[in-house]
């Protein structure tokens, strides 16, 4: 892997190329798409990818306080919990030894004794509504962290909110399209990681963000190059 902007430098420390800016809340979306802007490729996002996405996609969970993803990323992407690995152990010093994971989701229409949700070594955080069924928020509390923001839908900056007051301030978000959606139309969104596959697509597939509208004007701060896939490091103006 080489870095080819804003400097040219192989093998760079990729740690220290996705570490946070200081200690205030920070929300990254992490995300990989075709070169004609698909989000996926047969329903899912593993036919974009490389090594070296994988790579960069660990450090990212490896840096982070929590992951996020919405319910139907969950579902399709088959989420489990997330596996302690030996390289983490210095850059997660003094927190748990895993992010958890927190899942968006209205309606709670997920297994909840799946192993994401019973055995995970740092408790599965599930974020939902008023609106969501009763005896599903009751059962959701018996097995994770449940976080109820808003009354008919997830109130986003509510439940950012919750989990800073959590100590979980470096937020990683993992999709999909419609939740990153809502989060750039909620101005929460301080910076993008993009992995652009040198692949056309075509078909149906979602961008990487879809359903609300948001114009956020954003600064190129780090492309990084493997194999012909671009990483590229897109930061929000006012967040700098």
């Amino acid at each position: 892997m080489r870095r080819i902007y804003p400097d040219i430098q192989d093998n760079p420390d990729i740690v220290q190329a996705y570490a946070y800016p200081g200690d205030r809340p920070w929300l990254r979306v992490n995300m990989v798409a075709s070169t004609d802007g698909a989000a996926w490729l047969k329903g899912r996002s593993r036919g974009l990818s490389s090594k070296g996405d994988r790579r960069i996609f660990q450090t990212l969970r490896g840096l982070a306080d929590v992951i996020v993803a919405g319910a139907a990323t969950v579902r399709t992407e088959g989420y489990g919990p997330v596996p302690p690995r030996d390289w983490w152990a210095e850059i997660r010093e003094g927190r748990p030894e895993v992010p958890p994971i927190a899942v968006v989701t209205r309606s709670l229409g997920f297994d909840l004794d799946a192993e994401l949700f019973t055995d995970a070594p740092s408790r599965t955080i599930v974020i939902t509504c008023e609106a969501a069924p009763h005896e599903r928020r009751k059962e959701a509390a018996r097995h994770c962290d449940l976080i109820v923001a808003g009354d008919d839908g997830v109130d986003l900056p509510l439940a950012m909110s919750e989990l800073h007051q959590r100590g979980l301030t470096r937020v990683l978000c993992e999709g999909g399209p419609r939740v990153n959606a809502q989060l750039s139309a909620c101005g929460l969104i301080d910076e993008l990681c993009l992995s652009i596959s040198p692949m056309l697509v075509g078909g149906g597939a979602a961008r990487i963000l879809n359903g609300e509208p948001a114009q956020v004007p954003l600064d190129l701060s780090q492309v990084l190059e493997e194999e012909g896939v671009l990483f590229c490091t897109y930061t929000r103006e006012q967040s700098r």
